[in-house]
C-alpha cells in the first residue's frame, strides 16, 4: 500500500516514538512477515507499515480498539465525535461519568464500537495518557483537565486502511509468535522490567512479572534457533542484561514522559538483537 504519515491513536506506556530512529537503524536488511506481540500504541507498526504483519496484545480493550477501527471506522468516528462534543461542555464530571461507563462495559465484557471509542476518549483525557487498572481490573486514572479533540479523522481512516492488510490477535505473546517462520522479524516492545527490582508495575490486571520476563527471554532464544530475526527493547538493567546474555546490545538515552517526578524522567534503554 502507498505509505502515508500515520500516528498512533493512543498514548501508551513504554511507547517507542522517541526511539524510532535508533530502531530503524537496527532493523534487519530484509525480512518476511513482521510480528509485534506487544503492539501497544503501535509506533513502529505505523512507521514501517509492513504488509502481512501480525500484531497482538494482552489488553482486550486495546485490541478491541484496533479491531473496531479496522472493521467499523465510521461508527468509531461518530462515537468519538459525540464524546468530544459533550466533554467540551461537561468537562471533569463528564470524564468521570464516561470512565464509569467504560468500567461498566469492562465488567459486562462488552467489547464493541462504543467500548473502542470510550477507550480512545479516556486515553486522551486521562492524566499522562496512562492506562492503569486497580486490583479488580477497572480503569482508575484521573482526569487531565483537557478539552482537546480525541482523534484525527484522516489519521483513523489511514490506520483502518492499513489494518485491513494485517492479522490482529489478542492474548499471550508466546501464542502470537507460534506462526513465526525463519526469516520473519519479531519486535518485542515488552512491558518494562522495574528499575527497582522489588517493584513491578502492571498495565493489565494480569501483570507482567519476573517469570514472564524469563519466559520471554526463553522465547527469544527459541526464535533465534529457528532462524527468526528478533529485536527487544527494555530498561537497561542488570536483570535484562543477564536474561539476554550473549546477544547484541546497544544502550541509548531516553526521556521518560510517564513519570510524576520530573527528576526521574531521564534514563537508559537497551536495544537487543539476535543479529548485527
Amino acid at each position: 500500500m502507498e505509505k502515508h504519515p500515520i500516528t498512533p491513536f493512543v498514548k501508551w506506556a513504554g511507547g517507542k516514538r522517541q526511539l524510532l530512529g535508533h530502531i530503524r537503524e537496527r532493523l534487519p536488511k530484509t525480512f518476511h512477515r513482521y510480528f509485534e506481540p506487544f503492539v501497544g500504541g503501535g509506533a513502529l507498526l505505523f512507521e514501517l507499515l509492513a504488509p502481512d504483519a501480525v500484531i497482538n496484545d494482552i489488553n482486550k480493550s486495546l485490541i478491541n480498539a484496533y479491531r473496531q477501527i479496522k472493521s467499523s471506522t465510521d461508527q468509531v468516528i461518530t462515537s468519538l465525535s459525540a464524546l468530544d462534543e459533550a466533554i467540551a461542555e461537561g468537562g471533569k464530571s463528564y470524564y468521570y461519568t464516561q470512565r464509569q461507563n467504560y468500567n461498566d462495559k469492562l465488567m459486562r465484557d462488552e467489547y464493541d464500537v462504543e467500548m473502542a471509542a470510550l477507550f480512545i476518549f479516556i486515553n486522551k483525557h486521562c492524566f499522562n495518557g496512562l492506562y492503569r487498572v486497580n486490583g479488580k481490573g477497572l480503569f482508575n486514572v484521573p482526569y487531565n483537565n483537557s478539552l482537546s479533540k480525541s482523534f484525527e479523522e484522516e489519521n483513523l481512516y489511514r490506520i483502518a486502511e492499513y489494518l485491513k492488510t494485517i492479522e490482529i490477535l489478542q492474548g499471550d505473546f508466546q501464542t502470537a509468535c507460534s506462526l513465526a517462520e525463519p526469516g520473519d522479524f519479531i519486535f518485542f516492545d515488552s512491558p518494562y522490567a522495574p528499575l527497582n527490582p522489588s517493584s513491578f508495575e502492571s498495565y493489565t490486571k494480569e501483570g507482567f512479572d519476573v517469570e514472564s520476563h524469563r519466559r520471554l527471554a526463553a522465547l527469544f532464544r527459541r526464535l533465534t534457533e529457528k532462524g527468526c530475526y528478533c529485536m527487544l527493547t527494555n530498561h537497561n538493567t542488570d536483570f535484562i542484561n543477564q536474561l539476554y546474555e550473549g546477544f547484541h546490545k546497544d544502550v541509548v538515552s531516553v526521556k521518560r514522559y510517564i513519570n510524576s517526578d520530573a527528576s526521574n524522567r531521564k534514563g537508559e534503554e537497551i536495544i537487543i538483537t539476535n543479529y548485527e
